[in-house]
């Protein structure tokens, strides 16, 4: 068994950016106490343990410092950078909790495939209980773009906002973690704002995760992506940029590339963590 730190959706010379995850390779003696003692002593919103690992494969298995989740977007980027160091093939399938995950993996960056993603509309009860524990109003929501409940692996309601709300978002930490617990929302609170046709800046509240705010989060991505295609809001096939956590000290780039039909794409590069 071997522990590494790495960091997922990093941007070009900048040694602070990327979401940081650990990576547990050969970590078929470990019980799940184990790894969640090792994922709580890391410290990182998520860390991925790796099984059964071969060339072409391997079963994988996330958990926050909390519990453990069905998928992880930035530990998955990660675990492909690592397996490709390793001398992995340049597509690798992982098993998950939520179904088999192709990524294109090589040294430096990763490219996974998501699960099918859904798109639901947002129960208005658990939006008004929201937007009050975001410390938001429905004055903040965009217009064009409405609230919903997104899937990219994990759960997510999503709340596009009007230009400016990121800067001064500031949540309640505990009421989040009461919804999120009550709710049964295992991913994070994708708050975005579209800063232009195929840019969205985004922030991502994560109390569940045993963190204030995720630096990046490619589950919420991929549901993104899906949200725009099912809504008409982007012409497919087309990409978008999701910059990501600066406001965490770890800004993030990620990339989704939404085909006309089929699975949502989502690319990062990927450095260990110093």
């Amino acid at each position: 068994m071997e522990i590494l730190r790495f960091r997922a959706f990093t941007r070009p010379d900048d040694a602070q950016s990327g979401n940081p995850a650990g990576v547990v390779i050969d970590a078929e003696s470990l019980s799940e106490a184990d790894m969640l003692t090792i994922a709580a002593d890391l410290g990182f919103s998520e860390t991925a343990f790796l099984f059964d690992i071969a060339p072409d494969s391997a079963r994988v298995r996330y958990f926050t410092p909390r519990a453990e989740i069905a998928f992880c977007g930035h530990a998955t980027i990660a675990s492909g950078v690592v397996l490709a160091r390793q001398g992995a093939a340049s597509m690798v399938a992982l098993s998950t909790n939520v179904g088999v995950v192709p990524v294109e993996v090589s040294p430096d960056r990763a490219t996974l495939t998501a699960v099918e993603t859904s798109v639901e509309p947002l129960d208005p009860e658990a939006l008004v209980e929201l937007l009050d524990a975001l410390r938001l109003t429905p004055s903040d929501l965009d217009p064009a773009l409405p609230p919903a409940f997104i899937r990219g692996g994990n759960p997510h309601p999503l709340v596009p906002v009007r230009g400016g709300v990121l800067n001064r978002l500031d949540h309640d930490a505990e009421a989040v973690l009461r919804l999120q617990d009550s709710q049964g929302w295992d991913g994070t609170i994708p708050v975005v704002h579209r800063i232009s046709g195929a840019r969205f800046a985004s922030r991502n509240p994560f109390p569940r995760g045993g963190i204030r705010e995720d630096p990046a989060t490619g589950s919420a991505a991929a549901g993104l992506g899906e949200y725009l295609r099912q809504g008409g809001h982007l012409a497919a096939p087309g990409e978008v940029t999701i910059e990501q956590g600066a406001e965490t000290g770890r800004p993030s780039s990620i990339t989704v590339t939404i085909p006309k039909s089929g699975r949502i794409r989502v690319t990062g590069t990927g450095e260990e963590l110093y």
